[in-house]
């Protein structure tokens, strides 16, 4: 799977902020040293979650970043995806679809990893951020949270 640090580090950064509970705003001097994470490195991803609307900004003295909806309202593929990281198993340079796969065909394990992708997306897509900082078991979380969002079927007899 290519995740790289861009979403690893986006994740730990939205994390450090969230484990504040607090309004006031949490600089990136602050969040590199917690984090062991470059503060340049830093600038250039708050910079994208800010434009995703995941963190809002305060400048000045006492400034930096505050997250923008509560910690149970951020979905931890959205943090990833503002990184702009790019989510693929498959080496495929269109993801699930074969374009560039072998030839123009699917290789053997193709429909593997595309159902791995498909069950990551779909956890990191039914975990929160607050479900991160709070230690839930995230594997509960996800599951209850996916149960919600299914409709009810009704049996007819």
């Amino acid at each position: 799977m290519k995740l790289s640090t861009k979403g690893r580090y986006a994740v730990m950064a939205m994390a450090e902020i969230a484990l504040r509970k607090t309004d006031k705003p949490v600089s990136l001097a602050e969040i590199a040293a917690s984090q062991n994470i470059s503060q340049e490195y830093l600038e250039q991803l708050f910079a994208k979650l800010r434009r995703a609307g995941l963190v809002e900004s305060t400048r000045g003295p006492g400034g930096g970043y505050r997250l923008a909806r509560d910690p149970d309202e951020i979905m931890i593929i959205d943090v990833i995806g503002a990184a702009d990281e790019p989510f693929m198993v498959t080496r495929c340079a269109d993801g699930d679809a074969v374009e560039g796969c072998q030839d123009g065909e699917a290789c053997v394990t193709h429909d593997l990893w595309s159902a791995l992708r498909r069950q990551i997306a779909g956890f990191l897509s039914a975990v929160t951020l607050g479900d991160v900082v709070e230690r839930r078991n995230l594997a509960l979380a996800a599951e209850v949270r996916r149960a919600k969002a299914q409709p009810m079927k009704v049996l007819r007899g």
